[in-house]
């Protein structure tokens, strides 16, 4: 008798589609037997073609390594030899579509540049190899180039084997371009040096960098990547990054690398376009060469040497950079043929009616086993907006194996909310429903906001709630009631959020104190300027002005959530919702958190019941610390009432008084 699958034990809903998800699981399986030779190697055995292609210094001096099978005629071409065609420096042909050439060791020095002069069947171009591990740009030509890097003192990580305390998961998303509060792209010991420590201190256990990836053009916040095993040179060198991440372990920071394998950006001299005169050679080809939304290039997930080099890269940064983990980008747009556009994904039929790209879905299944075998600790996270059942489940149940999937649900809940309800009609129901709900057998990562709400074309969160008052009430003592509404709310749709998550929660960098801007890249429309592509860490430092009370508030919420051993692990269990007086309570463990969304109406011994006790208050945004009006003595203990009516269930009344628009965390002590 066939074993059914954990994941469809789990949903009845799913067993008409128990065929489908069988099947995907089966061609995962198969495929990993063939990558693996039947399990005679395992598959970070497979994943080791940065090992084999690429530069690399031997014992016997230099030799170098590509796949282009459309290739005819390929030639090394560098500041070594005055970028000329010369026969000394011409590949051979191996077996596979495969090149090579080995040189002697004074031929090749540290800081050379290099391309690939490659000759094609009715063609000719120069190629940054796939697999360079170093890419600059000159600030002159602008041309992209790669560079033979060999430190004469590899780095040596102080912290080799970094095991992160994620319990729970509180990741700081990043970028280390505009992460300075100076008009310029900023360097990886900057941000090691003057952000680090900044974060450490916020609360955070877990960066999520951006942009990692080489990529042609700054503004495209790394999304366009050229080259996949590169760090890019604009934050400075491979060491720099290396010496980032040994900093972030030392403060017991997890370090994930925001990772782009669902498509790359169609350049063919810097990226992988038309490498050997073959547009097809990592893409697909017919309608699904394209994204149409994006102006990139889709992997063809379907071929091996694909797989190789998208695991291999995997592996690559785990193990070069130490890495902790990946989130991974664009995880819809790989699982459907449509990418997710214009689809509603209503009902289960939308994940099983033939639109899932399998060949994908076997890529993402084994990327996230090879992860997990290179280091059992790593931390895999799907952006992926439709729901796809599974994304974040065992792949032994049938799942696909990541580690938490984001909740793309509550931030675009939240805009929709701030955008189209006056603050009469928010229920705090609907919220309590959208911040909870998730399938019980994956774990979430959930945000009000991340760099997407930041961006030109968008708002923050705080920016929709005061919009143009930020510009001049957000000084002490000169807030109207636009700021002190704004940063209210601020604070209890974060305290919602993040005390309600399964997972874990993240927050985009800036945006804990309220970041005044939006993100704006140079571009030729604003005059190539960096006004917009900083963070103005001078505004939350400064105590005569409102920003620091958010800030404040951030890490003290993240106090709490710390306080209660795997939080994300203990029931939530509402006491209580009313959506006319606009309240909410829930418990987690010993704490209740109450809600007052009621934008003019105050409440007197409004009342929950809860287990019998002492509770005092540990966290209210009604605090003048964080720019509340103090209307509580939370120095008071509150003891619960009997009621004998509730005598059997043990439970009593805890009541309370709870300002307008505010929220308050209470402990039971007793």
């Amino acid at each position: 008798m066939k074993k059914t699958l954990n994941l469809i034990k789990n949903d009845p809903w799913l067993e008409p589609f128990e065929g489908a998800i069988n099947g995907r699981f089966t061609h995962t399986l198969s495929k990993k037997n063939e990558l693996t030779d039947h399990g005679k190697q395992t598959l970070s055995d497979f994943a080791t073609g940065h090992l084999f292609f690429g530069m690399h210094r031997t014992k016997s001096g230099w030799v170098f390594r590509e796949w282009a099978p459309n290739a005819e005629k390929i030639y090394l071409v560098g500041t070594f030899n005055d970028w000329k065609e010369e026969e000394a420096y011409t590949l051979t042909r191996l077996e596979g579509g495969n090149w090579e050439i080995k040189l002697k060791e004074d031929l090749i020095t540290h800081g050379d540049l290099y391309k690939l002069s490659i000759y094609w069947k009715g063609g000719h171009g120069e190629r940054i190899p796939a697999w360079a591990t170093r890419v600059i740009q000159d600030e002159q030509t602008k041309i992209f180039n790669a560079q033979v890097w060999l430190s004469e003192k590899p780095f040596q990580f102080k912290i080799p084997h970094f095991k992160p305390n994620t319990d729970p998961l509180l990741i700081y998303e990043c970028h280390i371009g505009m992460a300075q509060i100076e008009e310029k792209v900023g360097t990886c010991n900057e941000f090691r040096e003057k952000i680090l420590p900044r974060i450490a201190r916020s609360g955070y256990n877990c960066l999520q960098i951006m942009a990692i990836q080489e990529h042609p053009y700054y503004g495209s916040f790394g999304y366009h990547v050229s080259s996949f095993f590169s760090a890019s040179s604009r934050f400075g060198t491979p060491d720099d990054l290396k010496a980032l991440i040994d900093e972030a372990h030392k403060l017991g920071l997890a370090v994930i690398m925001d990772i782009v394998h669902s498509h790359a950006v169609k350049n063919e001299v810097e990226g992988l376009g038309n490498f050997a005169g073959d547009p097809y050679q990592y893409f697909y080809a017919g309608d699904r060469h394209e994204h149409p939304a994006w102006d990139s290039l889709l992997f063809d997930y379907g071929k091996n040497e694909v797989l190789h080099f998208l695991l291999s890269n995997c592996k690559f940064w785990l193990e070069e950079y130490h890495f902790d983990g990946f989130r991974f980008d664009g995880v819809t747009s790989m699982l459907y043929y449509s990418h997710g556009l214009g689809e509603a994904f209503s009902g289960y039929e939308d994940y099983y009616n033939g639109n899932q790209d399998d060949n994908a879905i076997c890529y993402l299944t084994l990327a996230n086993e090879l992860i997990h075998e290179v280091n059992p600790n790593a931390i895999t996270i799907a952006e992926e907006v439709s729901g796809m059942p599974g994304l974040a489940s065992k792949i032994e149940d049938g799942g696909y194996g990541f580690d938490y999937r984001m909740a793309l649900n509550i931030p675009d809940y939240w805009i929709k909310l701030i955008k189209e309800k006056i603050d009469e009609d928010w229920k705090p129901s609907n919220m309590f429903w959208e911040v909870t709900n998730r399938r019980k057998d994956e774990k979430t990562i959930s945000y009000t906001e991340s760099h997407d709400q930041a961006l030109v074309g968008d708002k923050t969160i705080i920016f929709r709630l005061i919009d143009a008052d930020m510009y001049w009430h957000m000084q002490k003592g000169d807030e109207n009631y636009v700021v002190t509404r704004g940063i209210a709310l601020h604070k209890m749709i974060r305290l919602l959020t993040a005390t309600t998550i399964n997972g874990g929660y993240l927050n985009f960098m800036g945006n804990e104190f309220g970041h005044p801007e939006w993100i704006d890249f140079p571009r030729e429309g604003n005059g190539w300027s960096y006004k917009y592509a900083r963070r103005q860490w001078n505004l939350v430092d400064n105590k005569k002005l409102t920003f620091h009370y958010m800030g404040d508030f951030d890490r003290n919420m993240l106090d709490v959530i710390k306080s209660i051993q795997s939080f994300q692990d203990t029931t939530i269990k509402e006491i209580w919702h009313n959506d006319i007086d606009q309240i909410l309570a829930y418990q987690r463990d010993e704490l209740v958190f109450v809600f007052n969304f009621n934008p003019m109406k105050s409440f007197t011994d409004y009342g929950f019941l809860v287990a019998p006790g002492t509770y005092e208050v540990i966290l209210n945004t009604d605090n003048p610390l964080y720019g509340g009006n103090g209307f509580t003595d939370d120095s008071i203990k509150h003891f619960t009432n009997f009621d004998p009516l509730y005598k059997g269930e043990n439970k009593e009344w805890l009541k309370l008084y709870i300002p307008a628009r505010t929220a308050m965390v209470l402990k039971k002590t007793q």
